[in-house]
């Protein structure tokens, strides 16, 4: 047992080691937002629940203090556009900030620590979808266990070591919550899929319906990304229980039950402080929020061509790399090398594996479950950015799950074209490979841009 699982232990030490210096050596607020959400956590602390109100965003003042760097002449309270968020993150950070005397480093670390129970919740994950696909190959050969093996570390090593990832998950942010949250539903539901698939009944509390309506009432509490998971959930019930009705009324009561409840706690109580029908404060954020960049006016500037171009352009970058506030571009032959690497994995994930006769109807529900998710997250930055001008990688994060699995999928599909001993013989040495140029680049990326343009 520990033989198969000690690349999963060496992901996550090294993840903690990379993280951990992240948060140690990143400029105190030079993360996005950061502040903002810091003093959340701060008015909790202080006994006061965050309202968000109309003087709670200054872009002019916030240019200004972002441009000195965060000199220490500025302060940084007025940074409040955040008091819109669902709490529970900040609830979970305040007992911290208390006992800590509000300490940056270690409510930093606390994201860093929930990173690493999302990056284990995600190989777990890998490993069922994994078992899945196995199944639904029928007899697999020892080349497809080994190639599967192989799939499950190649997209965790992906999950853990995406540089602008850790640079999220090592500073304070609701994300690491969302993500915990999101990723823990997505286990429940590759559970409930493989126990489907093997015919067997739930075997303790931690399977039943019940649960992942918890989870999702708690994700209503933490962040609007994390509402995601409520259509994907009910798509998979759709898929689960069609045709027996009685089933599906009774488990959609079970988990959206719950659900609704806990979510309500927080949907009325911003309708008794902003009105109706701003139930999630967005209205009120949006209307705090003059002087953000609109579509419109770089559509007006720049033409529709050119604004298109650098929506694909920065949102390319800041998926892998873009520190800071924005403002720390790595140099531009690193982009170009992860623009080669890209195009050569989604062009090997077309490749994949024409040999493979797959039972698709076994993969129907997993492919529902991950696609739902990931499409709906690229929609809806899609659809955030036809108001504002919010070009940012990182918003793609909720659904890094399913899209970590593009990085095996293209690599299975370029060996695919190969006799079969190529799968024994390279995937174990590109899965190492890979690993070290990962964690390469987050070092490069530390040591050679962050801390030299920041510092």
């Amino acid at each position: 047992m520990l033989q198969q699982r000690w690349p999963i232990i060496l992901i996550l030490l090294a993840y903690l080691w990379i993280a951990s210096q992240y948060a140690q050596l990143t400029p105190d607020w030079q993360a996005p937002d950061e502040p903002a959400h810091y003093n959340y956590v701060r008015q909790l602390a202080d006994g006061r629940w965050p309202v968000m109100e109309i003087d709670d965003y200054n872009q002019a003042y916030q240019d200004e203090v972002i441009s000195s760097g965060f000199d220490s002449d500025y302060s940084v309270e007025p940074f409040t556009y955040e008091d819109y968020q669902p709490p529970l993150y900040y609830l979970l950070q305040t007992p911290v900030f208390l006992l800590t005397d509000g300490d940056l480093m270690v409510m930093r670390q606390v994201g860093v620590m929930l990173g690493g129970l999302t990056l284990i919740l995600a190989y777990l994950a890998f490993s069922l979808i994994s078992e899945i696909v196995l199944d639904a190959l029928g007899r697999a050969s020892s080349a497809d266990q080994n190639a599967a093996h192989s799939a499950v570390i190649l997209a965790t090593i992906f999950f853990a070591f995406l540089p602008q990832h850790i640079a999220m998950q090592a500073s304070v942010n609701n994300d690491s919550l969302s993500e915990l949250l999101i990723a823990t539903m997505l286990v429940w539901l590759l559970l409930d899929i493989r126990r489907e698939q093997l015919e067997l009944e739930p075997a303790g509390w931690w399977q039943r319906p019940l649960t992942v309506g918890i989870l999702l009432g708690a994700a209503f509490l933490t962040k609007v990304t994390a509402y995601l998971m409520a259509p994907v959930v009910g798509l998979y019930l759709l898929w689960r229980f069609w045709g027996r009705w009685p089933q599906l009324w009774r488990s959609g009561l079970v988990i959206f039950g719950p659900a609704l409840l806990l979510g309500s706690l927080w949907w009325l109580r911003n309708l008794g402080v902003y009105g109706w029908p701003d139930a999630l404060g967005t209205i009120a954020h949006d209307a705090a929020v003059v002087g953000q960049t609109t579509t419109d006016e770089w559509v007006a500037r720049y033409g529709l061509q050119e604004t298109i171009r650098r929506f694909f352009q920065t949102t390319f970058r800041s998926f892998w790399g873009q520190f800071g506030w924005m403002g720390v571009v790595m140099d531009r032959r690193v982009y170009q090398l992860l623009g080669a690497f890209t195009a050569a994995v989604l062009i090997g994930s077309l490749l994949l594996p024409t040999r493979f006769r797959l039972k698709w109807g076994a993969l129907r529900p997993v492919l529902l479950v991950l696609l739902t998710l990931a499409g709906l997250n690229v929609l809806l930055l899609v659809t955030y950015n036809l108001t504002f001008v919010q070009h940012q990688g990182r918003y793609l994060f909720a659904s890094l799950i399913p899209l970590s699995l593009v990085i095996p999928v293209g690599f299975l599909g370029w060996l695919s074209l190969g006799p079969s001993e190529w799968w024994e013989r390279w995937s174990a040495p590109l899965t190492a490979a890979f690993g070290l140029a990962m964690i390469t680049l987050d070092l490069v990326a530390l040591y050679g841009f962050i801390i030299p343009q920041l510092t």
